[in-house]
């Protein structure tokens, strides 16, 4: 069975580059095929995926490993109910929103959990 890893990601990408780091992260180990990994996006973090993402906190990443986490057959998760959802206006990466039960569901199945 493939080990899973849950990446939860909340932190603001306008004043840190952790989540950028994190999706780098999530990127490289999916593309080795050798772990399961879902990414998880909420709260401001959601901004990265914005059209004008590579202005945030080392936001080249943001350019260049979303696409690659997405090529690699991963889904990009967001929380439903955040309130920075409505200031994705044309996203240039495709993400699907859950809610907090899928999401609470998909950590207590994972793993391993690393949160940024």
């Amino acid at each position: 069975m493939t080990p899973t890893l849950f990446i939860l990601v909340s932190g603001d990408p306008r004043t840190s580059p952790r989540p950028a780091e994190a999706v780098r992260i999530a990127a490289g180990l999916s593309a080795g095929k050798r772990i399961d990994v879902s990414l998880y996006l909420q709260d401001a973090a959601v901004l990265a995926l914005g059209e004008f993402a590579e202005d945030l906190s080392d936001g080249e990443h943001f350019m260049r490993y979303l696409p690659l986490l997405v090529e690699s057959g991963r889904e990009i998760l967001v929380q439903e109910k955040c309130p920075e959802l409505a200031n994705l206006t044309n996203s240039p990466h495709a993400f699907r929103a859950i809610g907090d039960e899928e999401s609470s569901d998909l950590i207590a199945r994972s793993n391993h959990v690393m949160r940024f």
